[in-house]
């Protein structure tokens, strides 16, 4: 029951900002790392960012002073500011989740979300 509703993708141009949101849907007990992963045409997946429960964050290189990921635990969320968007930057991007279904469990694989388009035009 547990999905990743995904939302915030479009077409700008470069330079532009855009905000990506995921959200958390359905019955668990505790949201762990969220991560940030996306994929161009032709290439293979790559990850973009991560930010842990403890709210460590982490960036690919080439989005770091571009990019902010942020988590709101009360709206079992995470967020992709992207800024300075760069034509680059067009991908799929997908959210994606661990999380501790009921109190007793440990930690379960990730959950993904459907991803949204991101394109950005010179």
């Amino acid at each position: 029951q547990v999905q990743l509703v995904q939302s915030g993708g479009g077409m700008v141009r470069a330079g532009e900002s855009l905000r990506l949101s995921c959200v958390a849907t359905g019955t668990f007990f505790s949201i762990g790392d969220w991560g940030w992963y996306r994929e161009a045409p032709g290439k293979q997946r790559e990850l973009v960012a991560t930010i842990s429960v403890g709210e460590e964050v982490k960036y690919q290189e080439s989005v770091k002073g571009r990019f902010t990921i942020s988590r709101d635990n009360a709206e079992k969320s995470t967020y992709l500011q992207m800024h300075s968007l760069k034509p680059e930057d067009t991908a799929v991007y997908y959210c994606t989740v661990n999380l501790i279904q009921r109190e007793s469990d440990s930690w379960t694989d990730d959950y993904w979300g459907r991803g949204t388009q991101v394109t950005v035009s010179p």
